[in-house]
């Protein structure tokens, strides 16, 4: 439900046909494994040379603080930054599409960061590979039906903002009151 929920809506605008789609997940697969198999194998070498850690925590140090300058970004601005907005403008949508699924292990997601502290565990690359490739098929199912059942909810109408509007629309409701048998939003006077 989480995967379903907080990436459909980027999933539907990068892969919108079936073959786009299948194209996307199966690099999605395959960068989820390869990320895996990353975690395990750094891992493994950290735990044989406690003396990289040492090396690693500036590069860790910096990579933490551009996703946060990134995240307190997309909080307060609501939109992505012009240079991230322009990638992929250029190029075909069904090579973007794949490329998009080929990167996707790099998501700034918290259930995607705990997968990977969980193939980080195993011992070995392959084990981490097959942790983080059985959290990519798990979560597949939700990134492909959660846009067909929005574009449903919605009556058809293609939109490239389906859960924003969905969203959007409850936040209106939640903030309706019946104040006397008429309606009024909380920020009105009273």
């Amino acid at each position: 439900p989480h995967c379903a929920v907080m990436c459909a809506t980027p999933c539907a605008a990068v892969a919108q046909g079936a073959r786009q789609q299948a194209g996307f997940q199966t690099l999605r697969v395959l960068s989820y494994a390869a990320a895996g198999a990353l975690a395990a194998a750094s891992v493994g070498v950290l735990r044989e040379s406690l003396q990289w850690s040492q090396t690693l925590r500036p590069l860790w140090t910096v990579v933490h603080a551009a996703l946060l300058v990134l995240g307190l970004w997309l909080l307060l601005r609501g939109e992505l930054p012009a240079w991230l907005g322009r990638v992929g403008h250029r190029s075909r949508p069904r090579r973007w599409a794949w490329g998009s699924g080929a990167l996707w292990a790099a998501w700034p997601c918290g259930m995607l960061q705990a997968a990977l502290l969980v193939a980080a565990m195993a011992e070995h690359p392959l084990g981490g590979a097959l942790a983080m490739a059985a959290f990519a098929i798990a979560s597949g199912p939700g990134l492909v039906w959660a846009p067909i059942w929005l574009k449903r909810l919605r009556g058809g109408r293609e939109s490239p903002v389906l859960l924003l509007d969905v969203l959007a629309e409850q936040l209106r409701r939640i903030n309706r009151v019946r104040h006397r048998g008429e309606d009024r939003a909380f920020t009105e006077n009273a």
